[in-house]
């Protein structure tokens, strides 16, 4: 059974850090395309980052510069290094991954191809 648990999310002023972690068992981690999801209060779901089997990496616009997606494939572990925080990346951020080994620009965006979902670590960035 896949299974994806977040840890690491918080309280943080604006400007300051965090590191997400998921961990993932139930599956050949290192094959497939992995990604971070963000849901604001109220706000539709949408794609931060993913990485794929290769460890090719896409961010969304708005996270280009401060945010690093990785995957330590020894461990079974995604990472997402946010650095330089707004208020505006407050939200539930969600780990999950894919069917295929490389995620279509529809999944990167919206998760549409993810088939499997961690249920979320809170990040609050404070102004």
């Amino acid at each position: 059974e896949v299974h994806l648990e977040e840890s690491g999310g918080g309280s943080v002023q604006a400007g300051g850090s965090l590191r997400l972690s998921c961990k993932a068992s139930g599956y050949t981690f290192h094959w497939y395309c992995m990604g971070w999801f963000r849901q604001g209060s109220g706000k539709a779901r949408e794609g931060i980052a993913t990485i794929n089997g290769d460890q090719t990496t896409t961010y969304e616009d708005s996270v280009k510069g401060r945010f690093v997606i990785s995957r330590d494939n020894d461990k079974n572990m995604l990472y997402l290094d946010m650095n330089s925080l707004k208020p505006e990346d407050s939200g539930t951020y969600y780990c999950a991954r894919d069917w295929s080994r490389n995620c279509a620009m529809e999944t990167q965006r919206t998760g549409a191809g993810m088939t499997a979902w961690g249920k979320g670590t809170l990040v609050t960035v404070s102004s």
